[in-house]
């Protein structure tokens, strides 16, 4: 019998998007490195090999098909021009993609025609231009571009940001709507069908991403006040109703949003819930 091809995936080799990729592949379930300079991990129980790449040069192998999947940044996959695509967003690595200018309260998108952008993504920076029909000169730099208005080599900077402290300290002010909203994202090669094992890859990355955004709350209600306690928590499907030993009451199971939990459970406690608990998900199929 013929084995199944391994599942091709990269992974971001270091920085804020690797940490957060193979910690979130690890509660799916599936084998990472342990040691920083492995480039390569086979995990043959799930039929994957990862591959740890720079973040930025993922979106080219996967969209020349050498590899079939990969976990990078949208902005990244936007700046590379690769011909892939996102598949599932992973939640993690939020930033924005702005601009930013002194006293860049008073600029526009108009007031960047025929001035000079510095920029670590201008791939990206170029499309979104382009479309909006200004002509700008564009200055290439791999890193700290905030210095480079100091320095006379740009009127204007286009870069990710997070908080927006390092900007600020620079004597930079935002401007104009986000270039491009990032996250961790999964891509695959663009027009061609699924590899096997995605829908696996991506059920397990949902799920884990389930269990960090629900728990799961318990109580014990008097039947007269279920349907108000059960309004209260739907579920997904509808709340588990189970009788107790004590004549009358009811156990009560749902799943809830995790940021609204403690709100909840003040709720309910009005609507005559008692013994309120709530446990982290663990893993979850929906």
């Amino acid at each position: 019998m013929t084995e199944r091809p391994l599942l091709k995936i990269a992974i971001p080799n270091k920085g804020s998007l690797s940490e957060a990729a193979t910690q979130m592949l690890r509660e799916a379930g599936y084998r990472q490195r342990h040691d920083a300079k492995d480039l390569v991990l086979i995990d043959d129980e799930h039929g994957v090999e990862f591959y740890y790449l720079r973040p930025r040069d993922i979106a080219v192998y996967v969209g020349e098909g050498t590899l079939h999947l990969g976990i990078t940044g949208r902005d990244m996959l936007f700046d590379s021009g690769a011909a892939a695509e996102e598949v599932l967003a992973l939640g993690f690595g939020a930033s924005r993609f702005r601009f930013a200018a002194p006293g860049g309260s008073d600029w526009s998108l108009a007031d960047l025609e025929g001035k000079r952008i510095a920029t670590s993504y201008p791939g990206l920076l170029e499309a979104y231009l382009t479309e909006r029909g200004v002509d700008a000169r564009l200055i290439k730099l791999d890193g700290a571009v905030e210095s480079s208005i100091r320095l006379g080599v740009a009127d204007a900077i286009a870069d990710v940001v997070e908080t927006g402290t390092t900007l600020r300290k620079a004597g930079l002010e935002l401007f104009g709507e986000a270039i491009c909203l990032s996250e961790g994202i999964v891509i695959k090669r663009r027009h061609t069908e699924d590899p096997d094992g995605l829908d696996q890859l991506r059920r397990r990355l949902s799920g884990v991403l389930v269990a960090r955004n629900y728990v799961m709350v318990d109580f014990n209600v008097n039947e007269h006040d279920l349907q108000a306690t059960c309004a209260l928590v739907p579920g997904l499907q509808g709340p588990t109703v189970s009788t107790l030993a004590k004549g009358g009451w009811l156990a009560v199971r749902s799943m809830v949003q995790r940021t609204d939990a403690h709100r909840l459970m003040d709720l309910l406690w009005g609507a005559g819930a008692r013994a309120i608990l709530v446990t982290d998900i663990s893993a979850c199929r929906l």
